[in-house]
C-alpha cells in the first residue's frame, strides 16, 4: 500500500468523494487543498460520450481563455524568410525552417506551440512521429497552420489553448495556475467547457459530457457536477 503523508490525509479529507461540486465551489476548493510551494497548474479533465476512433467524433479545437493560462508559452514559427520578420515582431521565441526541422528530427522539442505557414508543411510532414505524440504538430483546425503568423502568435501568447480528446474519450487541459483567484479559475474553466459543448458532433448519441474533474498538479481530483452543463 502506498504511503500517504499526514498533510495529504488532511487534504484528502477536505474533498468529499461522494459529492459533485459546482464549478464555483471546485474553483475555490482546489486552491485550499493545494499546499505545494510552486505555482501549480490547474487542470480540467472532461470525459465525453464520444468514440474518438470515428473521425467526426475526434473532438479537437481551440479556445482563448479570458485570463490566459498563467504560463508564458514558447512558440516556434516555421516559415519562409519573407514571414520571419512578422513572426519575430509578434513575439515568437524561435523563427526559421531548415535549422529547426533538423533540430526536431534530432529530438529537440523544447517548445510549447509550433506555428507553420501552409507552404512549409510538406517539409515538416515527416516530423509527425516526433511532434504528433506531443500534440505539437501544426494543424489548420487549431489555427497553427496559417499565413497570418502574427495573429497566431498573439493568440497563443494571449492565452489561446488547443484541446483534443484522447483515445479513451477524455479532454485534458490546463486552464490556469493556482495563484489565480477562484473567479478566474471558474471563468477560464467555463470558457473551455463552452468550447467543448459547441464542438459536440451531430453523430454523438446519449450523454455528451459524462464527467468533469478539476485538480492542480499536487491535489486530489474534485468532481464537478456535469449535469449543470447538459442542456
Amino acid at each position: 500500500m502506498a504511503f500517504i503523508s499526514k498533510k495529504r490525509k488532511v487534504v484528502n479529507a477536505q474533498v468529499d468523494d461522494n459529492k459533485s461540486y459546482s464549478l464555483k465551489e471546485a474553483s475555490a476548493l482546489v486552491k485550499s487543498i493545494t499546499t505545494c510551494k510552486f505555482d501549480a497548474s490547474v487542470d480540467l479533465h472532461i470525459r465525453l460520450g464520444v468514440d474518438p476512433k470515428k473521425a467526426d467524433q475526434a473532438i479537437r479545437g481551440t479556445v482563448s481563455l479570458p485570463h490566459g493560462t498563467g504560463k508564458t508559452k514558447k512558440v516556434l514559427v516555421l516559415c519562409t524568410p519573407d514571414k520571419e520578420a512578422e513572426a519575430k515582431e509578434a513575439g515568437a521565441d524561435y523563427v526559421g525552417l531548415d535549422e529547426y526541422v533538423t533540430k526536431i528530427d534530432g529530438g529537440w522539442v523544447d517548445i510549447d506551440v509550433i506555428i507553420a505557414t501552409p507552404s512549409v508543411m510538406p517539409k515538416i510532414g515527416r516530423l509527425g512521429k516526433v511532434l504528433g505524440p506531443r500534440n505539437l504538430m501544426p494543424n489548420p483546425k487549431t489555427g497553427t497552420v496559417t499565413n497570418d503568423v502574427a495573429n497566431a502568435v498573439n493568440d497563443v501568447k494571449g492565452g489561446k489553448i488547443a484541446f483534443k480528446v484522447d483515445k479513451v474519450g477524455i479532454v485534458h487541459a490546463s486552464i490556469g495556475r493556482i495563484s489565480f483567484t477562484p473567479e478566474k479559475i471558474a471563468e477560464n474553466s467555463q470558457e473551455l467547457i463552452n468550447a467543448i459543448l459547441r464542438a459536440k458532433p451531430a453523430s454523438s448519441k446519449g450523454t455528451y459530457v459524462r464527467g468533469i474533474s478539476m485538480a492542480s498538479s499536487m491535489s486530489p481530483g474534485i468532481s464537478i457536477d456535469a449535469k449543470a452543463f447538459i442542456h
